[in-house]
């Protein structure tokens, strides 16, 4: 481009100082300068589009890697979700098990104490009766002395 612009400053010189100066060499010199501008714009387009591809396959690199890591989170997030899930429904079928054995413990306690409260009421029964037997013996209700409406002293 410099070369083309001393060319220009020597026509300009050579055209101010000649009369007979003929102007097609000018117009030829701005066909040139035209080239140069058509090839510069041409080597700055290209140099645009190796960037833009450049930078096309940059962001390409960059989604992949994000979605590699989104990937990533993801499994690891579903593993660590499952493993919590196990975790819980083996501590849920342990509360359960625990809740149905105290379950069972508590209606033997309480059929065991049911069983337990008769038998000692049948015992205070026959206890109760044998004392009323022996004491209407002792007094003569069976058979002999004093009647049923008699008093006793309970002493």
């Amino acid at each position: 481009m410099e070369a083309l612009l001393s060319q220009f400053t020597l026509l300009a010189n050579e055209a101010c100082q000649d009369k007979n100066f003929d102007p097609s060499r000018i117009e030829d010199l701005m066909k040139l300068f035209e080239q140069e501008a058509y090839n510069s714009w041409a080597a700055m387009d290209g140099g645009a589009n190796v960037e833009y591809e450049g930078a096309e396959i940059s962001m390409r690199e960059a989604e992949d890697y994000l979605n590699s890591l989104m990937n990533s989170a993801m499994e690891e997030f579903e593993n660590s979700n499952k493993e919590l899930n196990q975790k819980s429904e083996a501590e849920l079928q342990k509360l359960v098990s625990t809740a149905e054995a105290t379950k069972k413990v508590s209606e033997s306690t309480g059929n065991a104490m049911a069983i337990g409260a008769k038998k000692y009421l049948d015992a205070a029964l026959l206890s109760a009766t044998a004392s009323m037997k022996k004491t209407s013996a002792g007094v003569g209700w069976g058979g002999g002395g004093l009647s049923k409406n008699s008093k006793v002293h309970p002493s």
